[in-house]
């Protein structure tokens, strides 16, 4: 895939994320070496220049001279490599690789393109960085992990080749490239700016969008295990109202329940007058959470195009001391994706519990035949509860909090990593909680036999069948909510939903 710098989008991204090569087009180097040419031509007047000629941080004022300059650099990897916890996943280290070599590709960095080069060389070769997960408070830049990254370039540090973990010299020489020895102000381009964080939060936002679709597939699913009703999903409603998400999940899910023989089966003689809130209130509630994700994703994409080192160098040669690196428009973007992430499994395991009660759903107590003697789903009500409630802990804004760092010269910061790094787990057990409904409801639905639900919906059926046989009699649940999580979190119920 060949990207112009400033022009990523987020399909591109997700293709990166999955192993697609990038390439630059043809002449990309020009910008490239104006600014490096412009950075020489100040250092050459004797100019301090932040992070180029002086020392970091707290340490600004300290002048560096010239005949250490290429150690200074070295020395910032080093010194900064300072994180701990488990590495990232691969996928997020190639969105890593290709944000940072994208954004130094704009030419506003001053770094040679060598240096740009070797980025793209280890991504295209499948070699990634071993990066600590935790050590950045996503302000002054992802400084510690892109430090982690940014060794392997000089031969240091460790990198991931499938499943070998090799030194950072070994992984060059796999890929055939020299260790580079950094010019002034490369180290400092390579730490400073928002890749960790916006990579963690862009691999949340694609995980929740999918999440959203299977949660509208089980949504759909357990409107007809239940009998409701699709009248609230009427497309006059929701025109009435005018939110554009609530719109597109409403049309969703009249598409997943047209032709349902089950709806059909009690349209006129159900005593019911209104369903509860987690059937009749998902365009409302879901149509938010796409329109966040949908501004997440907007922020997110801008982000992923942008300049986020410092200082930056004009192409008229200024050189520009800012704050780009300050990682706030990703730790807000963050902490919306965790809000929808929590309300999307807490409304999942609302329908759980509906469809257990048979005062609400009027099917079989806990879904199974012989109540008492068999306890049915009881307890997978109770795990779907425990995951939604540790949700809801998680989803605590992360972008609120601050300390000071840098013997408060980094007086505020936006604990954006942490917000992305989060949005993991949140996924995880939201796709839990999914699956537990999506089995669910499918016990729901049998019980309605011989009526069928939409053809859309007996697809989702033999799917979840395939894996997960019906409930006849108490047996070991947790290997049939394992192999349900297994598909939501291989798409196959979100391409249906096809929301996003």
């Amino acid at each position: 895939m060949i990207v112009t710098p400033g022009g990523i989008t987020l399909p591109a991204l997700r293709a990166i994320m999955a192993g697609e090569p990038l390439a630059l087009p043809a002449g990309w180097e020009a910008a490239v070496e104006t600014s490096v040419a412009a950075l020489a031509e100040r250092i050459a007047e004797g100019e301090a220049l932040y992070g180029v000629n002086t020392g970091f941080g707290k340490m600004a004022s300290t002048r560096i001279p010239p005949a250490e300059l290429v150690r200074l650099q070295g020395n910032l990897l080093r010194s900064h490599a300072a994180g701990i916890g488990s590495p990232l996943p691969a996928p997020v280290v190639r969105l890593i690789l290709a944000l940072k070599a994208l954004s130094l590709a704009r030419g506003a960095s001053a770094v040679r393109p060598v240096v740009i080069s070797h980025l793209l060389g280890l991504l295209n070769a499948g070699i990634l960085p071993v990066i600590p997960s935790k050590g950045s408070v996503g302000a002054s830049g992802d400084l510690a992990p892109l430090a982690h990254l940014s060794l392997v370039l000089i031969g240091e540090g460790e990198a991931m080749l499938g499943e070998a973990r090799l030194p950072g010299a070994a992984a060059l020489r796999h890929a055939g490239l020299e260790p580079l020895k950094l010019g002034p102000k490369e180290g400092l381009a390579l730490l400073n700016g928002t890749q960790v964080s916006t990579a963690l939060a862009l691999t949340g936002l694609f995980g929740a969008q999918a999440l959203l679709g299977s949660g509208l597939v089980a949504g759909a699913l357990s409107v007809d295990a239940a009998r409701g009703s699709d009248t609230p999903f009427d497309p006059r409603i929701h025109a009435l109202r005018g939110q554009p998400g609530q719109i597109r999940v409403a049309a969703t899910l009249r598409r997943l329940l047209a032709g349902s023989a089950i709806r059909e089966s009690h349209r006129r003689d159900d005593p019911r007058v209104q369903d509860p809130y987690c059937l009749r209130c998902q365009p409302q509630v879901m149509g938010a959470c796409l329109d966040l994700l949908d501004q997440a994703g907007g922020v997110l994409e801008r982000e992923a195009n942008a300049v986020t080192d410092n200082p930056l160098v004009t192409p008229e040669g200024e050189v520009l001391s800012g704050g780009n690196f300050h990682a706030e428009p990703v730790a807000f973007a963050a902490d919306t994706i965790a809000l929808a992430l929590a309300e999307i499994g807490a409304l999942s395991e609302r329908r759980i519990a509906l469809l257990i009660d048979p005062a609400l759903s009027g099917l079989p107590a806990f879904l199974v035949r012989e109540g008492g003697l068999n306890s049915g789903f009881m307890i997978a009500q109770v795990t779907a509860a425990a995951l939604a409630s540790e949700n809801k802990a998680l989803a605590t804004p992360r972008s609120i909090d601050s300390l000071p760092t840098s013997a408060n010269q980094e007086d505020h910061v936006s604990m954006a990593t942490g917000a992305g790094l989060r949005l993991a787990e949140m996924a995880d057990n939201t796709a839990a909680i999914l699956a537990i409904e999506l089995l669910a409801a499918a016990q729901g639905v049998g019980f309605h036999r011989p009526a069928a639900t939409s053809a859309a919906l007996e697809a989702v059926l033999a799917e979840v069948r395939a894996v997960a046989a019906a409930w006849d009699e108490d047996r070991h649940m947790a290997p049939d909510i394992v192999a349900v999580k297994a598909l939501v979190e291989a798409g196959a119920f979100s391409t249906l939903a096809g929301i996003v």
